[in-house]
């Protein structure tokens, strides 16, 4: 009997000995298994979060856009700028020209009245007082841009001349105006009537 328990108790020692011997081979693969779950919610986060060079990246891409938008706005307003600018000079420059225009047929009419002549005392006295009046008229219309077209003697040009008559005098080269019918005008560099002319053929 007694060495029935005996052999009883070495079996009970050596099933609790392999047991204990069996338990860390079952509690590692958990253990791996958590390892592998971290890293797993590691990667995940760096998915979710971009690095600091992508958000910078990011950023200047952002500020690269707008200064750019900023710089196309800023251009085409120095261009509206300048071209309300160039308005307004041309409106400046030319705002004589239709009052101008208007007056040339008056100028037309004073100029025939001192063509004619007269030995009278009262009409030489109010001729020249016409010619005053003319005068004046004239300074006042050229400080606003008015201009005389030459003509006579001048190379015919289409640009400022008007040929009504062909004319035949050896005293001129082929070409040239010898006789001015009506006087052109011009606004700066702009033609508000061409002279008519006669041109020598």
């Amino acid at each position: 009997m007694t060495e029935d328990k005996e052999i009883q108790q070495k079996e009970t020692k050596e099933t609790e000995e392999t047991s204990t011997q069996q338990q860390p081979d079952t509690e590692a693969a958990p253990t791996e298994d958590v390892a592998d779950q971290q890293e797993e919610t590691v990667e995940t986060e760096d998915e979710n979060n971009p690095s600091v060079d992508e958000q910078l990246e990011k950023l200047q891409a952002a500020v690269d856009a707008s200064e750019e938008k900023y710089l196309r706005l800023y251009a085409e307003f120095e261009n509206y700028k300048r071209r309300i600018q160039n308005e307004a000079d041309i409106q400046k420059t030319y705002r004589a020209q239709q009052v101008l225009s208007d007056v040339l047929p008056t100028l037309d009419n004073i100029e025939r009245a001192l063509q004619i002549e007269g030995d009278d005392e009262s009409f030489v006295s109010l001729k020249k007082g016409v010619q005053m009046v003319y005068d004046s008229l004239i300074k006042a219309l050229e400080d606003n841009g008015l201009e005389r077209i030459q003509a006579k003697g001048e190379q015919f040009d289409p640009n400022f001349h008007q040929a009504v008559i062909q004319d035949d005098n050896p005293d001129f080269e082929s070409g040239a105006i010898t006789e001015e019918l009506q006087s052109g005008y011009k606004l700066k560099d702009r033609v508000l009537r061409a002279s008519m002319v006669k041109v020598n053929q």
